[in-house]
Parts: structure tokens; sequence; C-alpha cells
């Protein structure tokens, strides 16, 4: 594991204005959530926040209290693991969840409890992409999980999904199984929010194909989509009926996004129909050419 201890923090990072125009506006769109939506009507979130809200409820505890205390290992754990800049960064971004918290004044927006889970976890999910996106963290699950999904067979994913059910369990066991459902609908529109903000509506896709129009599918790629595509060389055929049978072609790969996805081949089913496509979601994408803006490579 690479030693961060000797990184100094990047204050400029910290404090350029993009990264607080983020960090603002998050924890202005998660307090709202909590204080608006969730917290009268005892709807939980996951990780660090869903705790704080569950031990606030039941033992009535200051929940801005709870946010701190809770996330302090896990800030300790990013110092160390990840780097002091992510970990001061996340560390004002939590204080300033905390004083939004304590000062604001949101009044209840409705009782509906099913426009609560989605409008709350709505809300909640994108004030965590948009603090994401400004360098930080509102949640130190986010630490845990990636130190267990290092030094461990378990994925990211698994583990996340341990440690919340841990969470929703013990919510319907001291707030009962309704609220305890709700809590996880609250919990699923707030990750999949979070998961557009931080990925972008044109999360990234990588598509592949054989095909006997080799040419003909690559230049309609290139020329018509303006995408830039990989080649590899390869062989077609092997199929069970005619093993012996093949035929040398070039396997034409292309990073598009999923609203790009269709078009593309339904346009190349025109050249050939038989054509053979498998698609990949991937998580990043850097350098290269990946789209145009006007005239521009990004």
């Amino acid at each position: 594991m690479k030693d961060n201890s000797v990184q100094s923090v990047d204050w400029k990072s910290i404090f350029s204005p993009h990264s607080l125009v983020y960090t603002i506006c998050g924890i202005s769109l998660s307090a709202i959530a909590l204080k608006a939506f969730m917290l009268p009507n005892k709807f939980l979130d996951g990780g660090v926040t869903g705790i704080a809200i569950l031990v606030n409820l039941g033992f009535g505890i200051d929940i801005n209290i709870l946010l701190i205390a809770i996330n302090l290992p896990f800030l300790f754990m990013a110092w160390r693991m990840i780097g002091k800049t992510f970990a001061v960064q996340s560390g004002i971004s939590i204080s300033l969840l905390v004083i939004a918290l304590h000062f604001l004044e949101v009044p209840t927006v409705t009782e509906d409890k099913v426009l609560i889970a989605v409008f709350g976890g709505f809300l909640m999910g994108s004030g965590i992409g948009l603090i994401i996106r400004g360098g930080g963290l509102i949640d130190g699950f986010e630490v845990i999980t990636e130190y267990f999904h290092k030094n461990s067979a378990l994925t990211a994913s698994e583990i996340t999904v341990f440690l919340n059910s841990l969470i929703m369990l013990s919510a319907a066991y001291v707030f009962g199984i309704e609220p305890a459902m709700y809590s996880i609908l609250t919990y699923f529109t707030a990750i999949k929010t979070t998961d557009y903000i931080v990925e972008g509506f044109e999360e990234y896709t990588a598509l592949t194909i054989i095909s006997k129009e080799h040419e003909l599918v690559k230049e309609l790629i290139v020329k018509d989509f303006g995408k830039a595509i990989s080649v590899y060389k390869g062989e077609r055929g092997y199929l069970p009926d005619t093993f012996h049978i093949k035929h040398p072609c070039d396997i034409i790969m292309t990073v598009v996004t999923r609203l790009e996805v269709h078009r593309i081949k339904l346009a190349i089913q025109e050249i050939d129909p038989k054509a053979f496509f498998y698609v990949q979601t991937i998580k990043e994408v850097k350098g290269g050419v990946v789209k145009q803006v006007g005239k521009k490579h990004v």
C-alpha cells in the first residue's frame, strides 16, 4: 500500500472555487434532506449518517455530536491510507454539515412516506455526489469499505451491502419493519443518485464488434459517429457445425456513452445483420479521444 503519510495537505486544491462550489452545494442539499425529510420521519440513510440517525432517534443523543464522533476514526484511517488532503477536505465537509444542521431551519415538507423516501434519498444522494466531486466525503464508511476491499476477497459492493444491511436490520428492530423498509428505499434512491452525480449521466461503455464487414464498420464508427477505435487482429468462425472454418477479421472496440450504444448497434446491423456485439460497463475513462465538444477532443 502506498504510504501517504509524507504527503502534505494541498490547501490550494481544498479551497479552489471548483471544490468549494461542489462542497457547499452538496452540504446544503444533504442538510435539507436530513432536516426536511428524513429526521422528522425516522428515515435512515446508509453508512455513518444512518448510524447517527439510528442512535439519535433511539437514545436522543445530538446527531451533530454523533456525526463528528463516529466519523473521527474513519477520518484518521483516511489520513493514513488515502492521503492528508482527502482527510482534511472530508473533515471540513463533515464540519460544514454539522454547522448547517445546527443553524438551518427547514420545515417538514411532507408526511407522505413514499415522497419522503424518494425525495429525501434523491436530495441526500445529490448532496453526497456533489461533495465527492468536490474531493471529500461526509460518510466515513467509504474509507472502511476501501480498506476491507483491499484486504479481503470481498468486493467493495459486497462489503457496503453487508454493513448497510446491519444498519437496516437494527432499524427494523428499533422502529419496526415498515420504517426500515422505507429506509431501504431511501438508501437505494440515494446511492443511485450519487452514482449519477459522480459518474455522470453519460456513463461510458465499451462496445466490441466482430463483423465480416469490419472495414465498413470501422469507417462508420470513426467517420459517422466521430468515435475513436482500437482494433485487434483475430479470427471469426469456429461454429459448432463448421468448427474447421475460420476467417481472419479485425475485432473493433470503441468507448461510447450508454445513450449512444443503441444507435451505433442499429447502424452496424444495417451493414452486417449478423455482426456480433458485446457491451461492458466501464467506471473511468482517461486519455485518448472519448468524445468531441465542438472541435475540441475530450
